[in-house]
């Protein structure tokens, strides 16, 4: 089965947080940015990818459009494994992280829902998950930095049945603003996106012990400092990590230098499902919780949703708390009472809506045939 095209295009979706965004990550957020990528086989069987994402899907598009569709074209789409290791030697020049990262990313992704297809079964079915009951989601809020803003987001999260919830927010009160709104019962979460010194991330977990956090996330820059990741991990708050890891050997050396409770992979940056599930087996053997990351939308949501039924079911699952203006996917990406479905039908369950992506297109359509 070859490899006969493969099309890529970005949406850009309005969402509503419940209030002005707070710039964070280069960008203030008001729009889910997108990028999607088709690949079409001679077998008539079509798959799709994303590949991460938000302010720098241009430059990961960019990857596909000018470097990897050519070397993909022509290849069996069945090789997986065999494509992925040819692809990251060919390109490795380039980076081991960042848009070409991100990009074969989507090609994984895409090649795996081909095979689901193929096969005639969802992912999760694939990967030898048994039928999975809807996951437990959490709320990822985005930044309000602001304690009013904070706790009324979180009482709205509460009230649309979240048990767990995090935050992205990087100052005491803020975090306490939260915890008081959500009494003591409910889980709480804090991704700081890097932001302090060991010595200063030390000393923020400690000044955060009253908010009794289930995670603190990614507390130091830069993030692959995994020896001052440990050493802020000594004060006690459990660690999560992982979103920025170089693929597989990042979460190794992490591992081995004592530095996550959680780990975190991310199915659109680190290398799509394949790296996570290698991830998952070596958190298995490290005695480390897995818990991926999804800040987005696209197939990567659905991805993360087939991979963490199959290696992570009982672990929350992130669910951005912002409403869409409109989803691609439809109620695929919506959540109910705390809890999110998992696909049922082969490979990643759903494509995506024409209609939708046509209405929310940012530019053209390209595709590559070969």
């Amino acid at each position: 089965m070859k490899i006969i095209g493969i099309e890529t295009q970005l949406t850009r979706i309005p969402f509503d947080m419940g209030a002005k965004p707070v710039s964070f990550g280069g960008i203030g957020w008001q729009a889910m940015q997108t990028l999607w990528v088709r690949v079409i086989t001679d077998a008539g069987i079509e798959g799709w990818g994303e590949g991460f994402g938000h302010a720098c899907v241009a430059a990961t598009r960019a990857v596909i459009d000018t470097q990897l569709a050519a070397l993909a074209l022509g290849q069996d789409a069945r090789d997986i494994a065999g494509l992925r290791a040819r692809l990251e030697k060919t390109l490795h020049l380039f980076g081991r992280n960042g848009p070409h990262l991100y990009a074969l990313s989507a090609l994984d992704i895409a090649l795996w829902d081909i095979a689901g297809k193929a096969a005639g079964l969802p992912l999760w079915r694939l990967w030898g998950a048994t039928p999975p009951k809807p996951l437990r989601a959490y709320a990822s809020l985005l930044r309000y930095g602001d304690p009013e803003l904070v706790a009324a987001a979180c009482a709205r999260a509460a009230g649309q049945g979240y048990a767990d919830i995090k935050l992205h927010e990087i100052t005491v009160p803020n975090v306490a603003a939260a915890r008081a709104a959500l009494g003591p019962e409910a889980r709480l979460m804090v991704d700081t996106n890097c932001p302090w010194t060991v010595a200063e991330a030390t000393a923020m977990a400690r000044a955060l012990e009253p908010s009794a956090l289930t995670w603190l996330e990614e507390p130091v820059w830069p993030p692959e400092d995994y020896a001052g990741l440990a050493r802020v991990r000594a004060a006690g708050t459990p660690i999560a990590a992982g979103e920025n890891a170089a693929g597989v050997f990042g979460f190794r050396d992490a591992f081995a230098a004592g530095a996550v409770d959680i780990a975190q992979p991310s199915v659109t940056k680190i290398g799509g499902p394949s790296a996570v599930l290698e991830i998952a087996a070596l958190a298995r053997a490290a005695g480390v919780r897995l818990v991926s990351h999804n800040a987005y939308f696209g197939a990567g949501y659905l991805a993360s949703l087939h991979l963490a039924a199959t290696v992570a079911p009982t672990a929350p699952f992130e669910r951005l708390f912002i409403d869409l203006e409109a989803s691609p996917y439809h109620e695929a990406v919506t959540a109910s009472g705390g809890h999110v479905a998992v696909p049922d039908g082969p490979g990643l369950g759903r494509d995506p809506d024409p209609t939708v992506l046509a209405r929310y297109r940012l530019g053209d359509v390209a595709l590559h045939r070969g």
